[in-house]
C-alpha cells in the first residue's frame, strides 16, 4: 500500500490497546435465533418480520437468493413468500436478546475481554499471547459459538478495528475466518474492490459528498492527505483513513456511554380511539423505560409521551406533552402518574391515534446523587419493590409480573405478531415439549 498519506498537521492517534482486532459477527442473526429450535429450517429460506408484521428485516441468503428485499412490505409479497417456502416469522425480541446474551458469555470463555457492538457483533482486542494465533483464536470463536448456543458467525481480522470490520464483510466470501494485512497486494486489492459505503463509519450522504469529489472506493478514500480528510470528513474521517491505513485511532471511540435519553414507542396493532388503551399503552411503555433506567443506574426529572395518527390521512395529528417530576427517579408508578398527566395534557377526541410512546431525558446517574431540600426523598421500600419485580421478570420471563393498568397481553391494540415464535429460552410457557 506504500506509506501512510503525509500531513502537515498530523493528528496523533491515542495508544493502541491491542495487537490485532477481531470482529464476530453472527450470520443472519434474527434468522438463526429461529433456526436454533427448528432444526428442520437448517438450510431452508427463513425470513423475519419488523413490528406489526410489516416488512422484511432479516432474511438468510437462501430468501436473498429467491430475489425477496430487505424492507420489502409483508402484505405484498405474502402469497410469494408462502408460494417459495419462506418460513416467516415475527420478530421476537425476548428470544433474540436472550440469545445474544448466551453469544457474549461463549465469547468470553475463549478470550479475556470483547467489547460488545450491537446485538449480534462484538470487537475483541487480541494482544501479544492471542495476536500470534489470531486465526486459531478466530476459528475457536467461531467453533464454540455454534456449539454452544447453535448461531453460526463469521470472523474478521486486522491491526484497527476499522480493518477487522472490513475483514468480517469480506469473509462472506473469503471464509468464516478472514485476515487483512495492511501494506499487502491482498489488501490493495480489496481496497479497490470495496465501494465506500461498505467502510465502516462511512453512511450514505458522506458516500455522496466523496463521490462528487472523484472518490469512489475504499482505496480512494486510504489516499487521501490526512489534512484532506480532517477538512472533508472531520476528525471522525480522519480516524477512518488513519485505519485504513493500519494505525489504530478509534479505539477508545466506542466505549460505553451512559445515554442522555430513552424513548420505549409503538406502533398499534388496530387503531386506538378512547383514551383508556392509549393509557395501557403509556403505562406499558413507563414499564419498560423504567426496568431500563433501573438496569443502567439511571434517573430521569422529567418524561414526555407523544400520540399520533398515521402520517398519510388527510388530515394528520400528533400530539405531546411534558411533565417534570418532583425529583428525579426511576420508579415506575411515579413515571405512570406522570404519564397520565400528560394525556389529559394532549389528548384529542374524535382521531383515530396509530402510535404512542415515552420518551425520558437528562438521565443522570443514581451514584453520587444528592437531593436538594425540595425533592422528594424516595423511600427504602420503593427501591426493594421494584429490584423484586425486576429480579422476578428477568427470571421467569417479562410481565411475569406486570401493573394492572398495562391491560391485557392479546388486547387488539397491541403490536401485531400473529408468526411469532415461542421464547424457548426465558419463558416457562415457551419451553419446547418432547412427546416420548
Amino acid at each position: 500500500m506504500g506509506q501512510i498519506p503525509s500531513s502537515n498537521s498530523l493528528i496523533s492517534p491515542s495508544a493502541p490497546t491491542a495487537k490485532l482486532w477481531a470482529l464476530i459477527d453472527c450470520n443472519s442473526f434474527y434468522c438463526s435465533c429461529e433456526r436454533i429450535f427448528r432444526p428442520d429450517l437448517a438450510g431452508q429460506p427463513v425470513a423475519v418480520l419488523s413490528n406489526n408484521d410489516g416488512c422484511l428485516v432479516a432474511m438468510t441468503p437462501e430468501t436473498k437468493a429467491l430475489g425477496f428485499k430487505m424492507g420489502d412490505p409483508y402484505f405484498k409479497e405474502a402469497e410469494n413468500l408462502k408460494r417459495l417456502g419462506v418460513a416467516v416469522f415475527s420478530s421476537n425480541y425476548a428470544l433474540y436478546g436472550d440469545i445474544s446474551r448466551r453469544v457474549m458469555s461463549c465469547l468470553r470463555t475463549v478470550v479475556p475481554d470483547i467489547h460488545q457492538y450491537s446485538i449480534d457483533e462484538a470487537f475483541i482486542p487480541l494482544n501479544t499471547a492471542l495476536a500470534a494465533q489470531a486465526e486459531e483464536v478466530g476459528w475457536e470463536l467461531s467453533r464454540k459459538t455454534l456449539a454452544w448456543v447453535g448461531v453460526p458467525t463469521r470472523v474478521g481480522l486486522g491491526p484497527t478495528r476499522t480493518m477487522a470490520k472490513l475483514a468480517n464483510h469480506w469473509a462472506k466470501k473469503k471464509g468464516r475466518v478472514f485476515r487483512l494485512q495492511a501494506s499487502t497486494d491482498e489488501y490493495s486489492e480489496i481496497l479497490t474492490q470495496t465501494p465506500l459505503g461498505d467502510v465502516w463509519g462511512i453512511g450514505r450522504r458522506l458516500t455522496q459528498k466523496l463521490e462528487r469529489l472523484g472518490l469512489k472506493t475504499a482505496w480512494d478514500l486510504s489516499r487521501l492527505r490526512l489534512s484532506e480528510a480532517k477538512r472533508l470528513l472531520t476528525v471522525k474521517g480522519l480516524k477512518t483513513v488513519l485505519e485504513l491505513n493500519g494505525v489504530q485511532a478509534i479505539e477508545d471511540d466506542l466505549c460505553p456511554v451512559a445515554p442522555k435519553s430513552l424513548v420505549s414507542s409503538r406502533s398499534f396493532g388496530t387503531k386506538v380511539i378512547e383514551p383508556g388503551p392509549l393509557m395501557e399503552s403509556l403505562i406499558s411503555h413507563c414499564e419498560t423505560v423504567g426496568a431500563r433506567l433501573r438496569e443502567e443506574g439511571l434517573l430521569t426529572p422529567v418524561l414526555s409521551i407523544f400520540i399520533g395518527t398515521v402520517h398519510f390521512i388527510e388530515n394528520p395529528f400528533s400530539s405531546g406533552a411534558e411533565v417534570r417530576l418532583s425529583s428525579p427517579t426511576n420508579y415506575t408508578p411515579t413515571l405512570i402518574k406522570a404519564a397520565r398527566q400528560a394525556l389529559d395534557n394532549c389528548y384529542r377526541q374524535g382521531f383515530q391515534y396509530a402510535r404512542a410512546g415515552v420518551m425520558v431525558f437528562d438521565l443522570r446517574s443514581e451514584k453520587g446523587q444528592t437531593p436538594s431540600l425540595w425533592d422528594e426523598a424516595p423511600s427504602a421500600s420503593q427501591g426493594k419493590l421494584m429490584a423484586a419485580l425486576d429480579q422476578i421478570n428477568q427470571r421467569y420471563g417479562r410481565n411475569t409480573i406486570r401493573f394492572a393498568g398495562q391491560g391485557d397481553l392479546d388486547a387488539p391494540w397491541r403490536m401485531r405478531r400473529r408468526r411469532m415464535s415461542p421464547v424457548s429460552t426465558t419463558d416457562w410457557s415457551g419451553l419446547p415439549i418432547v412427546k416420548a
